[in-house]
């Protein structure tokens, strides 16, 4: 399946860093989100902002650039590895440069850091499977020159005995691929809005996934409850109504009191809707 025009590398590569940059965007400003920053305002977060996060995925678009002319029509390898994980890091310092330090996005440069280096190694022609498959041989490489400190993240899932974000990359974004992207197309099907299949497809994802961004926040005790509200708002038919409109409004009110906020949903969410729009020439939306 041909994704891509048969354009130069460069436009390519910089089709991708807006694409990527625009998901962001959209992931920030889809509203109401449980516990997350969105366009209502800060959720359980101090220090961000819906302005801070687009500047965050603005300053990125350079490093999904670089990312993508690095990648492009390269086998994954160990050479191309090392080089992925520079210019994430590079990014890193540029989105912490932007945000005045605050961690704005460092979980969605790995996620579509990741998917965009895969698009560029396949030459910009695939689909949404092909992406995620190539992502995960990249994912699954060592890169001797990551830091050994453990984030946040990192400690998460070692304390809890859980995979995170490395785990689900690796394993080719399960919950992009197997729950996220196909409620997000059904919920169109079934005639949602925009809105509302995007918030389903958050859902989606929060119904299982191990977010160690709530993790270390609120604990199991904040990851239950954050797993087990996304299933009341899918199970009542979604966000598109007036029973979903409710467990969502009762979720997001759960999360803010447990000082939850489910980053990593997020995360893929912005993932997900980056794979959406790569075969978006293809589909009727």
């Amino acid at each position: 399946m041909k994704l891509l025009p048969q354009i130069q590398v460069e436009g390519g590569a910089e089709w991708l860093a807006r694409t990527a940059t625009q998901c962001l965007i959209d992931e920030a400003r889809l509203s109401p989100k449980p516990g997350l920053v969105d366009s209502r305002g800060n959720g359980a977060h101090h220090d961000l902002t819906l302005a801070l996060m687009e500047r965050s995925a603005h300053s990125l678009t350079p490093t999904f650039q670089a990312l993508a002319q690095q990648s492009w029509q390269r086998p994954a390898d160990i050479a191309l590895r090392q080089t992925v994980g520079r210019l994430g890091r590079e990014g890193e310092r540029q989105m912490m440069a932007a945000t005045d330090g605050v961690n704005t996005h460092r979980g969605a440069i790995w996620a579509l850091g990741l998917l965009v280096s895969a698009v560029a190694m396949l030459g910009g022609s695939a689909n949404a499977q092909a992406v995620a498959r190539t992502a995960a041989l990249l994912a699954k490489l060592p890169d001797d020159a990551a830091p050994k400190v453990f984030s946040k993240g990192l400690r998460a899932t070692h304390r809890y005995r859980v995979p995170g974000a490395r785990e689900e990359a690796q394993q080719a974004f399960p919950h992009v691929m197997q729950r996220a992207l196909p409620q997000l197309r059904l919920s169109r099907l079934n005639g949602s809005s925009e809105t509302h299949a995007r918030l389903d497809a958050l859902m989606a994802i929060m119904t299982s996934l191990t977010d160690t961004c709530v993790l270390s926040r609120a604990g199991m005790e904040g990851l239950d409850a954050m797993q087990d509200g996304a299933r009341a708002v899918l199970s009542a038919g979604g966000c598109a109504t007036a029973a979903g409109q409710q467990a969502l409004v009762a979720l997001d009110r759960q999360m803010l009191a447990l000082n939850a906020s489910p980053g990593g949903a997020a995360d893929l969410l912005a993932a997900t809707l980056f794979l959406d729009r790569i075969e978006m020439p293809y589909s009727k939306h």
